[in-house]
């Protein structure tokens, strides 16, 4: 990654990705892909599992997978032959946040850095389908590739994954994600705001959270959040947690 990056990552975070376009070679062609080799990551000398050869598959526009591919060539993969010299790298674009994973020890790919951690991102446009058994493309936001990762909207910033809060009408939550509320009583339907932090990492919160968490919500609501964060994703939140009322 470059310049400043975030030092932690939510589902539903909303970012600007970028990586820039750095030479690289195309070492074989297949129908449905090129292989390029990748000119970031090295090769595991340690790894018991994993052997690999350096190169990276990247999906010609006869590839299913073509829609769903963050990485780009230029030129475009379709031109290319085994041989060529192209650049490689990511357009800006606006993705949001699946899911975050962290791994202890780190995970081994067969290339180094091993990552300690996942950013699964998904596509301006796309939900999430929790029917899926794969979705999101994966990003290392601490491997050698220079990606840039800069948060545009994070719903809910004030808050923090657990924390429980009263809501305006008197029920108790618990906060998982953004478009993932508990209600304590067993219910449905989303907070009404203002809201009330009672309960921080299983402690009573400092004046000071309290007071942040009533400041930020003694004006708007639960569904100003939602749509701001459609607006920006072109997504729905997943239907699992699909918000019933503001």
């Amino acid at each position: 990654m470059t310049g400043e990056p975030l030092q932690d990552f939510r589902p539903g975070d909303v970012l600007r990705i970028s990586c820039p376009f750095t030479d690289a070679t195309v070492t074989a062609v297949h129908p449905y892909t090129i292989a390029v080799r990748w000119p970031w990551w090295q090769v595991d000398p340690d790894s018991d599992f994993f052997h690999w050869n350096g190169d990276v598959a990247l999906p010609r526009g006869s590839s299913l997978d073509a829609e769903h591919q963050f990485f780009a060539t230029i030129p475009d993969a379709d031109a290319l032959a085994a041989g060529d010299r192209c650049k490689v790298g990511i357009p800006p674009m606006i993705v949001h946040v699946m899911s975050v994973e962290h791994f202890d020890p780190p995970l081994e790919t067969g290339r180094l850095p091993r990552p300690h951690r996942h950013v699964v991102v998904l596509h301006h446009g796309e939900s999430e389908d929790p029917d899926a058994e794969y979705q999101g493309y994966v990003i290392d936001p601490d491997d050698d590739q220079p990606i840039a990762m800069d948060l545009v909207f994070r719903p809910y910033a004030f808050l923090r994954p657990d924390d429980e809060l009263a809501d305006a009408a008197g029920r108790a939550w618990r906060f998982v994600a953004p478009w993932d509320w508990r209600p304590f009583d067993g219910g449905t339907g989303t907070p009404a705001w203002p809201l009330t932090l009672l309960y921080r990492d299983g402690a009573e919160p400092t004046a000071a959270s309290t007071n942040a968490v009533a400041q930020a919500t003694s004006t708007g609501s639960h569904a100003e959040q939602l749509a701001q964060w459609q607006r920006l994703t072109g997504a729905h939140p997943p239907e699992r947690t699909q918000p019933t009322s503001g």
